[in-house]
């Protein structure tokens, strides 16, 4: 690729790579009815996706879908052929050779290239580029532009109203005399061709010097300019797209306002109601990437509002249906009016044709999982087992395993379940939580993930997310991912509780999002959000790509996460960081401006499509959001409405255009040895399915093909060995892993140094918590492995492993490595297992120079770990930097008393969290607890409840939301509070100064607006004669 040289070259390669402005334009193609268009953006000061968002309704109803990519990797000759036209708006300075040929190849082909504003800046490394653009920007000045069009009778513009608007004066160079320029721009003396096209081989450029910045963008000229630019270099074909129909019927119906509003005057009134649409009719409104089909599998009236989907080891779809929901709730068993059906499609047409009802009677059922010949259903407040014995696809056994799940609210309760890799069901809660005895064993946990073992024996809390929870999914290596309501559309689990409570005085943090980009992607300007408007308020689903019949990029990395207020299913890539992970916002898998149209689910089949549940009901919407007077709330907790819908429910399958319809699987009467060879099928649906069966066979007479699995250490592309990870996973299922099984350990232990990651990681899950076990992971160098989540799962392996001053030390020295100290989660696993192996890792951390950062705070756990009993104390004190050695003792890590006394506190932005779960300071000591408001939301008012007893936080987080006169302190339960602050907005600030309690631990919540579901941390007073000397 060269370089400029002079304009001489660049008008010498205009000769080589354009044609004549008469190129014959594209033909159309048979069917489309819609131009698409690849815009590619970046994360400059630009703002390329929030610029795109601005338009993006606006070319919908024109005809053109747009595509958003930041990456620039996206500009190779198979992506681009995708797309009618492709739409450059960045300030990327370099393309590799490849990028330029493909580009040029692309438009020679007859494709669109559409570069606004900037691009003319981009890419100035490469001639051809410029020349293919037109011209090079030079420079700008800033200013109200106006234009004059020199070619108004050109279809690229013909029928754009003029316009005006502040923008940059772009000045620009390396002009290619090739072109026909539609409109300039005159400062003083000076003429600038400002938007203009040209051809290359088959293909057309459009390109303008609009759109500096939102200013711009928002004018009704420039969204229409941009739209007819794109189809004009799409092809003559596209400028004969019709807009969208817009001829929607309606009626007035008293509904909210489409607008964030808290004046209650202007929430119950008439506004226009759409009425629903024929499926036809509501297919043709969605829109999905180029190469991708929407196909109808089941509508209404043959199912409807269905709420949760699975398929059975035959490979049928079952559904859950529910009218109920959401203010219906029938606790008594058997009087509800919800149901579970078995859809078929019994001719090959792709249509369900078949209906079988399961089960009914039920009420509200929002999950359900196969598990010993029978399926495992969540209903609040039970979890039942339902079985057919007598082949006829009817239930006819229906036990209770357990119960305890909460009824207050019926869009936050258990949902999404699943089986696990580890033989356990999985799913998620919402902030009703659960309040039971399980298996002889209490339990009281509010919302995040959860497991239980399939006959109802055993039930953990795995750990906590921050708000609303009602989206969960495995990727391919067995990693727990979720999705919550209020603007955390992702979340990962990394390390269960059970972690950090083995470990004394040390509690986990709630999980935040991995999401760095939140916002929702709609089609449509029509959208009704009760809070985070702009952003995933309503997220649900969260299943990863986890089959083979999409492109490459989809494969266990793409997670769909559906939007119900915005009418979108939206799609987030799945990055590792370290032993993190990264959600990266792609945009949309599916939008749509069919105002009843709401994906909730989003699954992979057993035939590797997407298969997605659409509610279809005009009132999305749980709940409304604070400040939305007006509205009366039901027995369930969801607002009171005549217009709730029930009567429709959609089910579609979303497939690639070039997938391979393959052969249908039936495992229901599977072979041993066929159930071990499907554990390597390509769709970890068959693979799932399969290792469940093996594991309720309990017949350990696969062993030997499942160590053959095992041992085989081929990888695919993406470095992972299904088959092997599988059969782990299996062998732990029949027990055989448990440490009796000599033939079974070895395998796992040399599965430690298998080549996939994937692999090594659930070998060190499998092993059992033993002496063996332990010395294999540290015989194997596993805490030193170049994968950082295998070394989390190492070191949790370690936790749960017998103490051993041998490994202690190793651990104290893998979490000093800067990659392992400054990684997310590492040092957390690390302060669990070297809590576990005290002695060795606190007198390695004795040795060291200096301790800082988490290195410094895993010793401080670890030391009260041991000083609170588990071992005998013995760790002096030692240079901490920023610490004299009188401060230098051990500390809980809580936050802690400064020399006036005082105690600070402050919200983690405008989510619902503390910064700090743990405050300390010693009885009888005169305190100020000063808490920072750091939101910006109004919603995100917070205050600081100080409880006396653990038992108090449900009566006086509920009562608290009647209690707004008394700023959300209930009078009733005053003798149950020890102190508090009043309610602080968005950057006040608030105090309380008291006498701390007697030694013991008390509850901090805060109690507004119901935030004390999610807000909530511990107040240790600790007795002044057992205060470790010099503790800070």
């Amino acid at each position: 690729m060269r370089r400029f040289a002079s304009l001489a070259g660049v008008l010498l390669l205009a000769a080589v790579f354009c044609s004549a402005a008469t190129a014959s334009p594209a033909p159309r193609p048979d069917d489309k009815s819609t131009v698409s268009a690849l815009f590619l953006g970046d994360h400059g000061h630009h703002q390329p996706a929030a610029r795109a968002q601005q338009i993006i309704s606006a070319l919908y109803t024109m005809g053109v879908d747009i595509f958003y990519t930041d990456e620039v990797e996206a500009v190779n000759l198979e992506n681009l052929r995708q797309f009618d036209a492709v739409v450059f708006y960045a300030n990327y300075m370099e393309m590799t050779d490849a990028q330029e040929q493909a580009l040029l190849d692309y438009v020679a082909e007859g494709g669109g290239f559409v570069p606004l504003h900037s691009a003319s800046g981009m890419f100035r490394n490469s001639e051809a580029y410029i020349a293919l653009v037109g011209a090079a920007f030079d420079s700008h000045g800033i200013g109200v532009v106006r234009t004059e069009r020199t070619d108004a009778t050109h279809p690229a513009i013909l029928g754009v109203p003029e316009f005006e608007s502040w923008d940059e004066t772009y000045i620009h160079k390396h002009h290619n005399p090739d072109r026909t320029v539609l409109e300039v721009r005159h400062e003083g003396d000076h003429t600038e061709p400002w938007t203009w096209v040209r051809t290359h081989g088959e293909g057309r450029v459009f390109y303008t010097a609009w759109g500096h910045d939102e200013r711009t963008w928002s004018q009704p000229g420039f969204q229409q300019l941009v739209a007819r630019g794109i189809k004009w270099a799409a092809g003559d074909w596209a400028l004969d797209v019709v807009p969208r129909s817009m001829l929607y019927e309606y009626v007035d119906a008293v509904l909210p306002s489409l607008e964030y509003n808290s004046n209650p005057e202007n929430e119950r009134k008439l506004r226009p109601m759409q009425l629903p649409l024929d499926i036809e009719t509501s297919m043709s409104r969605m829109v999905v990437p180029p190469g991708f089909e929407i196909e109808l599998f089941a509508a209404e009236p043959d199912i409807v509002k269905p709420i949760y989907m699975a398929w059975d080891e035959r490979g049928r779809l079952w559904i859950a249906e529910t009218i109920d929901y959401p203010n219906q709730l029938h606790e008594e068993v058997g009087q509800g009016n919800d149901r579970i059906t078995i859809l078929e499609d019994t001719d090959g047409d792709g249509r369900a044709d078949s209906f079988n009802v399961f089960a009914e009677n039920l009420s509200i059922p929002t999950g359900f999982a196969f598990a010993n010949g029978g399926v495992v259903v969540v209903q609040a407040p039970y979890t039942f087992f339902l079985k057919d014995t007598d082949g006829d696809d009817k239930a006819d056994v229906q036990e209770v395993l357990f119960e305890g799940w909460g009824t207050f609210d019926t869009h936050a309760g258990p949902n999404n379940i699943r089986m696990g890799f580890d033989n356990w069901i999985w799913g998620v809660l919402g902030y009703s939580g659960f309040d039971g005895t399980v298996g002889g064993e209490a339990h009281r946990f509010p919302m995040g993930f959860f497991r239980f073992k399939p006959d109802g024996s055993k039930l953990e809390f795995v750990r906590m997310t921050n708000n609303n929870t009602w989206g969960f999914g495995f990727s391919e290596e067995g990693i727990p991912f979720a999705s919550t309501a209020n603007n955390n559309p992702s979340v990962y689990m990394p390390v269960p509780n059970r972690y950090y409570e083995a470990v004394r005085g040390w509690t986990p943090v709630r999980l935040g999002t991995i999401a760095e980009d939140r916002r929702v992607h709609p089609v449509t300007t029509r959208t009704r959000q009760g809070d985070f408007k702009g952003n995933y308020t309503a997220a649900s689903g969260h299943a990863l790509y986890t089959a083979r019949d999409f492109p490459e990029e989809y494969w266990n990395r793409i997670a769909f996460v559906a939007g119900p207020t915005v009418r979108t299913l939206g799609r987030f890539a799945m990055e590792s960081d370290g032993s993190d992970y990264k959600a990266l916002n792609k945009w949309n898998m599916l939008a749509s401006d069919d105002e009843w149209t709401i994906p909730i689910l989003a699954e992979v089949g057993p035939d590797g499509a997407l298969w997605m549940v659409d509610w279809y009901n005009y009132i999305p919407q749980h709940n409304l959001g604070p400040f939305r007077e007006g509205w009366e709330h039901g027995q369930n907790n969801a607002y009171v409405t005549d217009l709730r819908d029930r009567e429709h429910g959609r089910i579609y399958r979303i497939v690639h255009k070039d997938a391979d319809p393959g052969e249908s699987m039936d495992l229901s009467g599977a072979s041993p040895q066929e159930l071990v060879a499907a554990l390597r099928h390509d769709n970890m649906f068959w693979r799932q399915t399969a290792q469940r069966l093996l594991v309720e066979r309990g017949e350990q007479d696969v062993a030997t093909d499942l160590y053959g699995l095992v041992r085989d250490t081929s990888m695919d592309g993406l470095g992972l060995n299904p088959g092997a990870l599988h059969a782990l996973w299996t062998l732990h299922g029949l027990g055989m892993l448990d440490g009796s099984h000599d033939e079974a350990f070895g395998v796992a232990a040399e599965a430690l140094n298998h080549p996939s990651a994937a692999v090594r990681r659930a070998a060190a899950k499998v092993l059992p918590p033993t002496d063996a076990s332990r010395n294999a992971l540290m015989a194997n160098n596993v805490l030193e492995d170049e994968d950082a989540r295998v070394r989390l799962a190492a070191l949790l392996a370690l936790a749960d492993a017998p103490p051993s001053d041998e490994t202690g030390a190793a651990v104290f020295a893998m979490l000093t490595a800067p990659e392992n100290a400054q990684d997310a989660w590492i040092p957390h696993a690390a302060t669990a297992a070297g809590a576990k192996h005290a002695r060795g890792f606190l007198r390695a951390a004795n040795n060291a120079d200096v301790l800082t950062g988490a290195v410094k705070e895993a010793v401080g756990h670890a030391s009260f770990h041991r000083m609170s009993g588990i071992l005998a104390g013995e760790i002096t004190a030692m240079d901490m930097t920023g610490s004299t050695e009188e401060e230098a003792g051990v500390s809980r890590g809580g936050t802690r008393p400064d020399r006036d006394g005082v105690i600070m506190i402050a919200s983690v932005g405008d989510e619902m969290a503390f910064d700090t779960r743990l405050i300390e300071a010693t009885a009888g000591e005169l305190v100020t607890i000063r808490f920072v408001n750091n939101a910006t939301s109004p919603a995100m008012t917070h205050n600081v409840v100080i409880l006396e007893h653990w038992e108090y936080i449900n009566p006086v987080g509920l009562t608290a939301l009647a209690a707004a006169e008394h700023d959300y302190i209930p009078p009733e339960h005053e003798e149950k509070i020890l102190a508090f602050t009043p309610t602080a907005g968005p950057g006040e600030k608030v105090q309380v100064t008291f006498t701390m309690p007697p030694p013991g631990d008390y509850p901090f919540i805060c109690t507004y607006g119901g935030h004390y579901v999610a807000m909530q941390g511990v107040l240790v007073s600790l007795d002044p004669e057992e205060e470790p000397e010099g503790d800070n």
